[in-house]
């Protein structure tokens, strides 16, 4: 019964604390992709261990991301946590590298204006992505388990890809070992857009926790009767570190503008060019030289 009474009071007291005039909060997230033995080797005796020790490192790095969102009742911002920069070539490609994998740049969405902008840069182009926040058809769970000090619920969806994302693309049906078992004299002549595809659409699962009773969330997700938590697509999972509720710090909860603005669809297509411009240079995609996938 006591347990029953303080879950009522924190709600109830959450609820109080949300509804005050000036209500912000502040959520941080560690996103983690699964690559498996997926990792890209290199075996290039050009260049010295130490380099390519480095590089796998700074790949690995790409995989494991911290966000924050600052959100209030009807919008937010979600951002990479800023990371020092060195500058050199090697800096900038890798940074160009997780720009095309999703990460980098702003992301401001409105639930009540259902409007969605993202900052992203391609080439050292900015542009601001604008489109209206897709409508998620969530499935409700009963099934419940605690994140941190919250309880949380779960509910799934199907949603559409993100074609402007790299790491949304899966090898087609029987080049998985082909991928694998590439050797770097025929990576040279490869043409790795042709052993992948995009998937039309994702199964997701999120936890939320009506604690926090606002419907935001990381990255495109939100519409849950309480701040989600944990959101995962099987292959990369977003959780929830901290919470903090009307931090002493208020955020610039506004919409964006640098950057050129264009539509998902349109700066999907403008990814897809820039892909094949890396490919007949023998960038990503293409030609990569002394790196080989697979073990």
């Amino acid at each position: 019964m006591k347990k029953i009474f303080f879950t009522l009071f924190v709600a109830i007291f959450s609820m109080l604390s949300i509804n005050a005039q000036n209500f912000q909060g502040m959520a941080i997230y560690e996103s983690k992709t699964s690559i498996g033995d997926k990792m890209p080797k290199f075996d290039d005796k050009q260049i010295p261990p130490d380099m390519q020790k480095m590089i796998e490192e700074r790949m690995k790095a790409m995989f494991e991301k911290t966000f924050v969102l600052n959100f209030d009742k009807t919008a937010s911002i979600y951002a990479e946590e800023e990371k020092l920069d060195a500058g050199d070539e090697m800096s900038r490609g890798f940074k160009m590298m997780g720009s095309m994998m999703g990460g980098g740049g702003k992301q401001y969405k409105n639930i009540k204006d259902k409007t969605i902008l993202q900052e992203k840069e391609i080439f050292g182009k900015e542009f601001l992505v604008s489109d209206t926040l897709p409508q998620i058809k969530w499935t409700m769970g009963t099934e419940t388990k605690k994140i941190g000090e919250y309880t949380c619920y779960k509910a799934t969806a199907v949603v559409p890809t993100d074609k402007s994302n790299m790491m949304n693309y899966r090898p087609k049906k029987g080049q998985e070992e082909k991928l694998k078992n590439l050797k770097q004299e025929d990576a040279q002549k490869t043409n790795f857009m042709d052993m992948v595809e995009m998937p039309k659409d994702k199964t997701i699962t999120a936890w939320y926790t009506p604690e926090v009773p606002v419907s935001q969330g990381p990255e495109n997700y939100y519409g849950l009767p309480g701040l989600i938590l944990e959101v995962t697509d099987g292959v990369t999972t977003i959780l929830c570190s901290k919470v903090v509720l009307n931090p002493k710090e208020k955020a610039e909860i506004k919409p964006l503008k640098k950057g050129e603005k264009v539509t998902q669809a349109e700066f999907a297509d403008i990814m897809m060019k820039k892909m094949k411009e890396l490919q007949e240079m023998g960038g990503p995609g293409g030609r990569p030289g002394g790196m080989r996938i697979g073990g």
